[in-house]
């Protein structure tokens, strides 16, 4: 699916004391590349705010005057896109997923109801959050209308700066998106900064987050079998020695990596590599369990 991709990155961050908020980081990354991270194959992205370091290439504005506002933001983005679907994030949702941005993408042209075609004039899809919030800069729209609506509120009140969104929301007939249960949490104060980082750390999601943050921080996007890994590396240290096991998952990642330059399946490497290891690891384990039993046997 084509789309470009617009992120607010200039607001005061008021509730934080003015500090950079696109810059605080969420599980050593910055919250604006953890955004950035959920929409990768945008066909062009454009970040409204100063201009810093970013984990992928981005295109930069302002609105003009700094600081008018959301809709002025959101204008001056508008008009480096190209696309006929937009989508509009702002920069401090470090849980957001591409599972969430898909489904946004596509809600515009989904059916009303079953059986029933897509409805042609819906205008986007906004996200609504688990408290029945919605989410307008978690949405997704049809570049036109979003025109259209804002040439009328500059018409109309002479200017952009100040306006809230729900002034251009309002018109536009847009779905609504569930949202699951993170993606649409925001980073609004301290307290909001300090709950995030303390949930990326939960015992039950804090391999996955990991192994998304090392993914997106290396620049690789493969599926990892983490169960298959570590019964990998349980194997060879177990089996063979404790250093053993993060020398033997590095071998696998080396001999995938060399598999999927000849034009082997990455994840599929990935499972043979860790397959033929885990084999010999376990042959290590028993003929050393062998020897042991045999030399026992014999004292």
């Amino acid at each position: 699916m084509s789309y470009d991709a617009i992120v607010l990155a200039g607001g005061a961050a008021r509730r934080l004391g003015g500090a950079d908020k696109p810059a605080l980081s969420v599980g050593g990354r910055a919250l604006l590349d953890r955004v950035l991270d959920a929409c990768p194959d945008a066909r062009t992205t454009v970040v409204v705010g100063d201009r810093r370091a970013t984990a992928r290439p981005v295109h930069w504005t302002r609105e003009d005057p700094p600081g008018g506002g959301p809709v002025a933001a959101l204008d001056a983005g508008l008009r480096r896109t190209t696309a006929e679907l937009v989508l509009v994030l702002s920069a401090d949702l470090p849980f957001l997923d591409r599972e969430t941005v898909r489904a946004l993408l596509t809600a515009p042209s989904a059916p009303t109801a079953p059986g029933r075609d897509a409805a042609p004039g819906r205008d986007g899809a906004m996200l609504r959050d688990p408290d029945g919030r919605d989410q307008p800069l978690v949405a997704a729209y049809r570049a036109e209308p979003l025109r259209r609506e804002i040439a009328l509120l500059a018409a109309e009140h002479g200017t952009l700066t100040g306006l809230p969104l729900r002034a251009l929301t309002a018109e536009l007939d847009l779905a609504r998106v569930t949202s699951r249960p993170l993606a649409s949490f925001d980073c609004d104060t301290w307290d909001d900064l300090a709950a995030a980082r303390a949930r990326i750390r939960e015992h039950g999601s804090v391999l996955e987050q990991w192994i998304t943050a090392v993914k997106s921080e290396l620049g690789i996007d493969l599926t990892v079998d983490t169960k298959a890994l570590l019964d990998l590396a349980r194997d060879a240290a177990h089996g063979v020695a404790r250093p053993a096991a993060p020398l033997t998952t590095f071998l696998v990642g080396y001999a995938a990596a060399h598999a999927a330059a000849t034009g082997a399946d990455p994840a599929q490497a990935v499972a043979e590599a860790s397959r033929k290891a885990a084999d010999l690891a376990l042959r290590w384990a028993d003929e050393a369990a062998a020897d042991s039993a045999e030399q026992n046997g014999s004292g």
